[in-house]
């Protein structure tokens, strides 16, 4: 079983690899944490208040939400609860939709279960009928990306209902919603009708917050509650905890950034216009661009200018493909206008 390939410890340029809000956090998550005393630091930390604001911002009560250290091991408890099989008991099944976050398949091995993997189609809209027609009886998760991880392709929540429908029973529909601010659309207004969904939050990207590592799954009660014995105790910190809170109370820091991403994108849209790349319309904080026999070029020479680029090629659908993030705009010029001397010195 191969494992998560890290990309370099890049930090001297230009970050646009990894999707991260390279503006950072609010200025108020920074008061905050320096405001953290002695005790808190040396006692294990509280979680009611952070998790009470959490639920307050996604619209849910504070029992529907479960704080993890990170996305990734909010992903990791769904496939240790609802992938390990009973000995004895038939290999349980996790269905992906590719291309997707590298994270689901590598979890899927650690739990012991059976990756089921469904193409994509040419123009990443989703595979709803290859979806239910790989559902088997020992089917236990269904990850889905809303929007996607590489493409920025949104789900149409019609097809998680439909999927929510056809699973067996015991079995969960995982939604990673780690983009939704940027799409404006979650399925967690849709919960309460469907039990068997579980959705997970990511406190990295919109927010700022990669650095301290917080996200949360959110769920009826009693389906989180087998993920939520996956989950160590007190794994979330202090200033993960104290940080949340502070910026929970800064969404104009948030605003600000949604409308630089959408600035972003379509100046990224109009460059690739310019140099004929093709590229997929994203709902996310990046765009993946079909750089195609240049994609070696334009990564090569964008690091040797200090701007890091992260290449897609090696996922399903995506060969010759860069994923670019696009957040504060003053750093998407800085990348275009690299990205076009790159390519001209090319040609």
């Amino acid at each position: 079983m191969s494992h998560y390939q890290k990309p370099p410890e890049l930090y001297e340029g230009l970050r646009l690899h990894q999707n991260e809000n390279t503006g950072g956090c609010s200025p108020r998550v920074i008061e905050a944490l320096a405001r953290l005393r002695p005790d808190q630091i040396g006692f294990y930390p509280p979680y009611a208040a952070a998790t009470d604001a959490v639920a307050a911002y996604l619209g849910v009560t504070p029992d529907a939400v479960t704080l993890v250290n990170g996305l990734d091991e909010g992903i990791m408890a769904v496939a240790v609860a609802y992938l390990r099989a009973a000995i004895g008991g038939p290999q349980l099944e996790a269905i992906v939709p590719e291309p997707a976050f590298e994270i689901f398949r590598f979890d899927t091995a650690v739990a012991g279960g059976k990756l089921v993997q469904v193409m994509p189609h040419a123009d990443f809209s989703f595979p709803l009928d290859e979806v239910l027609a790989a559902i088997t009886p020992d089917t236990r998760v269904v990850f889905v990306t809303n929007p996607n991880n590489p493409t920025g392709v949104d789900v149409p929540l019609d097809a998680i209902r439909t999927i929510a429908g056809r699973i067996p029973p015991g079995a969960i529909v995982f939604v990673d919603e780690a983009y939704a601010e940027f799409a404006g659309v979650s399925f967690i207004p849709h919960l309460d009708a469907f039990p068997n969904v579980i959705v997970g939050r990511t406190f990295s990207k919109a927010f700022g917050l990669a650095g301290l590592r917080i996200g949360c799954l959110v769920g009826s009660p009693a389906t989180l509650d087998a993920v939520r014995r996956a989950v160590p105790v007190y794994s979330v910190n202090v200033a993960a905890a104290v940080a949340i809170l502070a910026a929970l109370e800064d969404l104009d820091h948030l605003r600000d950034y949604l409308r630089q991403v959408a600035e972003s994108k379509a100046l990224l849209y109009d460059a690739c216009d310019r140099l004929e790349l093709p590229y997929v319309k994203s709902r996310s904080n990046f765009v993946l661009v079909r750089a195609g026999d240049r994609t070696d070029a334009l990564i090569a020479g964008a690091l040797a200018k200090g701007i890091y680029l992260r290449d897609r090629s090696t996922e399903p659908g995506c060969a010759g493909s860069v994923r670019i993030a696009t957040g504060i705009v003053e750093h998407t010029r800085r990348a275009i206008a690299v990205i076009e001397e790159v390519l001209c010195a090319a040609r």
